[in-house]
């Protein structure tokens, strides 16, 4: 034999010995900035379950890689990142993570048929869509009505709300369906004061008047950072009204921020913190030791979106899109409850209240 045939046969050889190239799944979230704790936390998650899914053998043989980019909070930036992720050629994109953001990636995402899944986002202007959006969290009429009826439980039926203008998808949303639920039972938004969330945003003369209406509630639609120091700012003016959180502002900075001034208030979740379903405790342990922080509801939710994209690809059949793999699928494992996809890429998850006690988020229900 040749040298020229012995040394063919090695390359044949070396080639089929080479490893697949790995899967790329993107992450778009907010991951730099003032708020960017929802983003981070999700972007975390997704790793985290990437990372033990390659150690588990990955996806049919192949490694599955996350590429991550920080849309900043900015909706041209993230159209940007979506198209470069979609021109990358990566199976789905795990995200966004603000519904600001995914009012503008949605569109982009539909026209080239490349499957988007929400961790967080939750506005209802993406609900009942035959589209490329899914989410793994519930939408802000299940939030809101569920914590407006709570609160007509408890006879509280006139609220002055405070809304970040800069999420309006997200906000506006949430303050229609507390609204319609409050209404329904004999109650109302007697004021509501929209504002920009940013490092020099003045919160006192907003809770000046808020509080001027002598409401029996106040509501908060906004960020952690905001929530908080809007919070103390009403405490520093009136020590008792009840304060109640949108669940988008419930991260664990909330509590760190805010400190007393946060305690009492409550907020509707589709995640209990005190959850002991081994599945959780198990990821709960293995971000800890990963990234030395709570995980919160959006890094649950981060690895939840992150192990549906997955699961799916393992199961798609040929010839079948990831979008159609996951309809069929319908049903996947979520770390505190499974998760069951209607025809819209929507779910319906059960949700719960909790209230910051001694310095902790803890569920009332």
């Amino acid at each position: 034999m040749g040298l020229g045939a012995i040394l063919f046969g090695l390359t044949i050889m070396l080639g089929g010995c080479s490893k697949p190239e790995p899967i790329q799944i993107g992450f778009v979230g907010g991951i730099s900035g003032r708020v960017a704790d929802l983003g981070i936390a999700g972007r975390n998650g997704a790793l985290l379950a990437v990372e033990l899914r390659n150690q588990a053998g990955g996806v049919m043989g192949r490694e599955v890689e996350l590429i991550a980019m920080d849309d900043e909070q900015n909706p041209e930036v993230a159209e940007r990142l979506t198209r470069e992720l979609i021109d990358r050629g990566v199976a789905a994109i795990v995200g966004p993570m603000t519904s600001v953001i995914a009012m503008r990636m949605a569109p982009i995402a539909n026209e080239a048929r490349m499957l988007l899944v929400s961790p967080t986002v939750a506005t209802d202007d993406l609900s009942h869509q035959d589209d490329y959006f899914f989410r793994v969290g519930s939408s802000t009429r299940a939030y809101a009505a569920k914590l407006a009826l709570y609160q007509n439980q408890r006879r509280l039926r006139r609220a002055v709300a405070a809304y970040d203008l800069g999420n309006q998808a997200y906000t506006v949303s949430w303050l229609r369906e507390f609204r319609d639920t409050l209404a329904q039972n004999g109650g109302e938004i007697v004021q509501a004061i929209g504002f920009k969330s940013a490092g020099d945003t003045l919160f006192v003369p907003i809770a000046r008047d808020l509080l001027a209406t002598q409401p029996d509630q106040v509501l908060i639609v906004a960020n952690s950072v905001d929530a908080a120091l809007l919070c103390q700012q009403i405490r520093k003016l009136n020590a008792h009204v009840p304060i109640v959180i949108a669940e988008w502002g419930a991260t664990e900075q909330l509590i760190e921020l805010g400190g007393k001034a946060v305690e009492g208030a409550i907020m509707t979740q589709f995640f209990d913190r005190n959850s002991t379903v081994p599945r959780y405790r198990a990821f709960h342990q293995r971000y800890r030791d990963r990234f030395n922080q709570e995980p919160g509801f959006a890094g649950t939710a981060g690895f939840d979106a992150a192990n549906v994209v997955m699961d799916a690809l393992a199961q798609r059949r040929s010839g079948q899109s990831l979008k159609e793999a996951v309809l069929a699928a319908h049903r996947f494992e979520g770390v505190q409850q499974p998760l069951y996809f209607d025809e819209y890429g929507d779910t319906k998850r059960e949700t719960f209240l909790s209230v910051v006690r001694d310095g902790r988020f803890v569920r009332v229900e």
